[in-house]
C-alpha cells in the first residue's frame, strides 16, 4: 500500500508521518519556496477533515447548484490513484445558473517570475462530450481594484477542454487574451490522469506555459500568464471607468474539481495525488 500524502513545506524536503493531518504552513524567511500536497486521506471518511483549523489543508469548497439539482462532494474509498482515498465531485449540467462544484486552497503567494507546477491525477467518469469543461483555475481576488463599481471578477488562468472536445488547453480569456490550445493530444476517461501544470509568471509575452498529460508534453509556449495592469486600465477606460489593480499583482488561490461545467452533460469526476509548488525567484 501507498503512504497517503500530505505534505505542507518550504525549502526543506521534511516529511511528515504518513497520514499526518496537521500541517505548518511556517514560511523560512528570505526565501519563501511553497509546497502543498494532499492526497485526500482522512481518518472517518469525511470532508470536514480536509478543512484544518491552522489552514494547513483546504480552505474552502465553490459549490455552485443548478436550479433544479444539487451538486455533490465526498469522499471516495472506491475509485482512487494513491494511497486510500480521493475526491469525489459530481456537478449536474448547467442550467440558468452555471453548475460548479471544487475545493479551494487560498494563502499562498505566486508573483511575476516566479516558477508555479501544480499536479493532480483526474478520473472523469464519462464518454460524453466535455468541451468547456473547467478543471482548474489558478487566481488573484485580492489584485482587484474595489474602488472600481465592477464585481471581483478574480482574474486569472484555468485549464479547460477545447477544441470540440476533450483537448486540455490554457484559457485565458480572464486576463483579456486568448486560449492556448492543442488538438494532439485527447484527454483519456474512465481511468487515471496524470495533469502536469507548469508556469513561468509574467504579464507579458516572455511568460512560459507548459501542460502535460501523463508526461507527455502537449503544450509549451511563451506567452502572458498574469493580469496585465495596463491592459486592464485601457479596457475598462474603454468604458469610461477609472480601474487599477491593486499592485503587485500574484495569485493566491487554486481551484480545483469541476470549477465551471457549461456543458449538456452531468459531470463526475475524481481528483488524487495533488500538488502545487511554487518557486520564488531569488533577487
Amino acid at each position: 500500500m501507498k503512504p497517503c500524502k500530505l505534505i505542507v513545506l518550504f525549502i526543506i524536503g521534511f516529511f511528515i508521518s504518513a497520514c499526518e493531518k496537521n500541517n505548518d504552513n511556517s514560511e523560512e524567511p528570505g526565501i519563501g519556496n511553497f509546497v502543498f500536497e494532499d492526497g485526500f486521506e482522512t481518518q472517518n471518511n469525511t470532508i470536514d477533515e480536509l478543512f484544518l483549523s491552522n489552514g494547513g489543508r483546504w480552505t474552502g469548497i465553490q459549490q455552485v447548484n443548478p436550479a433544479n439539482s444539487t451538486n455533490e462532494i465526498s469522499i471516495s474509498q472506491t475509485i482512487f490513484s494513491e494511497g486510500e482515498s480521493s475526491l469525489h465531485l459530481f456537478a449536474s449540467q448547467s442550467d440558468n445558473i452555471l453548475s460548479k462544484m471544487d475545493i479551494e486552497k487560498e494563502g499562498f503567494n505566486a508573483s511575476e517570475n516566479d516558477k508555479i507546477i501544480i499536479k493532480a491525477d483526474f478520473y472523469i467518469n464519462s464518454n460524453a462530450n466535455i468541451e468547456n469543461l473547467l478543471l482548474i483555475d489558478l487566481e488573484c481576488c485580492s489584485c482587484w481594484d474595489n474602488t472600481a463599481d465592477i464585481a471581483n471578477q478574480c482574474p486569472g488562468i484555468r485549464l479547460q477542454m477545447s477544441g470540440g472536445n476533450d483537448f486540455l488547453s490554457i484559457e485565458r480569456g480572464k486576463i483579456a487574451e486568448n486560449t492556448i490550445q492543442q488538438t494532439s493530444f485527447q484527454f483519456p476517461r474512465n481511468e487515471w490522469v496524470t495533469v502536469q501544470w507548469e508556469l513561468n509568471l509574467a504579464d507579458n509575452d516572455s511568460g512560459v506555459n507548459k501542460l502535460l498529460i501523463n508526461g507527455t508534453e502537449i503544450i509549451n509556449t511563451a506567452g502572458t500568464n498574469m493580469p496585465n495592469a495596463q491592459k486592464f486600465r485601457d479596457l475598462f477606460a474603454q468604458e469610461g471607468i477609472d480601474f487599477n489593480f491593486q499592485e503587485p499583482v500574484s495569485y493566491e488561490r487554486i481551484q480545483i474539481g469541476v470549477t465551471a461545467n457549461p456543458t449538456p452533460e452531468n459531470i463526475e469526476l475524481f481528483v488524487d495525488n495533488f500538488s502545487l509548488r511554487i518557486e520564488k525567484k531569488i533577487p
